[in-house]
């Protein structure tokens, strides 16, 4: 073996008969799997048959729709329109479990004096909770790796960077990077991410499609701005069911978990009324009651109209011509 190249073998004395090879290494690069430096191939018997502890985030609705709660070392994006509570939402889930265990809350859009006047309007216990305000991910796990939390929120992808890449943060290639260093970073610490991210005039997550087949579990919330009422499900869980439904109401203390769903789903008659229908749908694992009515006019035209609200159009059509 030569550290430096030798045009002759000093052993046998042959000439251009040295191989350059390069050796694997440790190094950290942003190109290495999940398994860190060097990856070692193991059979199925040699791996821990433990399955990861579930912890609960504390709201019982978006433990079911997790599938049961918070896996370590799952990466997890909630994505939804402006001001449907996502910020909110996670920033209550990192106040309650900063009680027992250690959280930290990285903002790329607002102050650490923002993130802490939020807390005190909600009333959060927010004594225990690790801030930070940064957008370089490098950074940021660094920071990770020295306080050792067990939940780390960034808040947004959208706003994080890594330093290999040149093109300004929320383009493609930065956030498709970003969310691959933290994937990377959450296997091999066991720290459980959640990512928050926006989404386009379509309602899709503003990014690449790819980033939604880097992470574990995709959420989205849906709400209108004239209701109250949140609506959360996964599009995709690789520990869970992706069908389940998590009901939540907007209040002055943030987002306040519904129990029992069909309870704002439905109208408060004393006796039943002409034009509605009360019927069950299943949605993930329970049964849920809403309220259709039909509300029916002359015609002032040759063609009578339908109009449908909340129901599609031709759905309705198929059901009249059953």
């Amino acid at each position: 073996m030569f550290s430096k190249w030798a045009g002759q073998c000093e052993a046998c004395g042959a000439w251009d008969t040295l191989a350059e090879q390069q050796p694997a290494s440790g190094v950290a690069s942003r190109f290495q799997g999940y398994s860190g430096s060097l990856a070692k191939v193991q059979t199925m018997a040699e791996v821990g048959r433990d399955e990861l502890v579930r912890f609960s985030t504390g709201m019982g609705e978006l433990d079911r729709v997790l599938g049961g709660g918070l896996v370590p070392g799952s990466v997890v994006l909630i994505g939804g329109d402006p001001g449907v509570g996502k910020s909110t939402g996670l920033l209550q889930v990192c106040c309650n479990l900063s009680l027992t265990r250690k959280c930290l809350y990285v903002t790329g859009e607002e102050s650490l004096q923002q993130i802490a006047m939020r807390a005190r309007r909600l009333g959060l216990p927010d004594k225990a909770l690790l801030l930070l305000a940064e957008t370089r991910v490098e950074d940021i796990c660094a920071t990770a790796l020295k306080e050792r939390p067990e939940v780390m929120v960034i808040d947004s992808i959208q706003t994080m960077q890594v330093a290999d890449s040149q093109s300004a943060p929320g383009s493609v290639s930065q956030v498709r990077e970003s969310a691959a260093f933290l994937t990377q970073f959450a296997k091999q610490t066991g720290v459980a991410i959640f990512l928050v991210g926006h989404v386009t005039k379509s309602g899709d997550l503003a990014g690449p499609r790819v980033l939604e087949h880097i992470i574990d579990v995709v959420c989205y919330i849906e709400g209108s701005g004239d209701s109250r009422f949140r609506v959360m499900r996964a599009v995709k869980n690789r520990y869970g069911a992706v069908n389940e439904l998590g009901v939540f109401a907007m209040t002055d203390k943030g987002l306040r978990e519904i129990s029992n769903p069909s309870a704002i789903f439905l109208s408060r008659h004393a006796e039943a009324m002409p034009g509605s229908v009360v019927m069950a749908i299943w949605e993930g694992s329970r049964p849920l009651l809403v309220e259709m009515q039909a509300l029916v006019d002359d015609s002032h035209s040759e063609n009578p109209g339908r109009v449908t609200v909340g129901l599609e159009q031709n759905r309705l059509a198929m059901l009249l011509a059953v």
